[in-house]
């Protein structure tokens, strides 16, 4: 019997094999591109664009850094890689993983460990650092229920926790255009990365 496919071209030419893949085949580009086009909340966002993932990344990013100004630059990448894997495997809101069950999570742990080797970042992040980068998550989700997807602020409050008032304020979203969306975050990946080396 013949077996199904389990790569992905990606348009920077390389094949992504999704049960194995490899630092090799991992670009930022492709990265960008697939993040710019995947929209958060299912698409159930007001505006004339969907929120992307790769929106959504600059904002946990930016989060992280201000909740964690000391952080090195890798963590700081890892904040903004922290969503990196589903330019392949898509975003699901959380009551589909749950209904997935733990394949998907065991697929996006394969992806995330490429992605962080291809970048120069250890292939698992330390859960003390996990942790920081999923407080930043729960803000930008909190901001983002709040100010796109419909939420009032106790519902938002229930689900992802009160927010600082002074971490937030300020920080309003904007909905653009995916190529926008897309140079920002490989500019703000080529900043972290220099900071690097």
């Amino acid at each position: 019997m013949k077996q199904p496919r389990a790569w992905q071209r990606m348009l920077s030419g390389r094949r992504l094999d999704l049960l194995d893949p490899t630092p090799v085949d991992i670009e930022i580009e492709d990265i960008a591109h697939g993040l710019a086009f995947v929209a958060r909340w299912n698409g159930q966002t007001r505006g004339d664009f969907p929120y992307s993932v790769a929106e959504h990344s600059l904002l946990v990013e930016q989060i992280f850094t201000l909740m964690n100004p000391d952080a090195p630059a890798k963590w700081q990448l890892a904040a903004l890689l922290h969503d990196a894997p589903e330019y392949v495997i898509g975003d699901m809101i959380s009551p589909v993983k749950s209904a997935v069950g733990p394949e998907y999570g065991a697929l996006d742990d394969r992806l995330a460990a490429a992605i962080h080797i291809r970048f120069g970042l250890p292939a698992h992040v330390p859960v003390v650092v996990k942790k920081k980068i999923k407080a930043a998550d729960k803000v930008s989700a909190w901001l983002e229920a709040t100010q796109i997807a419909g939420f009032t602020k106790s519902e938002a409050d229930k689900f992802f926790g009160r927010q600082n008032p002074d971490l937030i304020a300020g920080l309003d979203l904007r909905l653009r255009p995916p190529v926008e969306v897309r140079y920002d975050f490989t500019a703000r990946h080529e900043v972290l990365l220099a900071l690097l080396s």
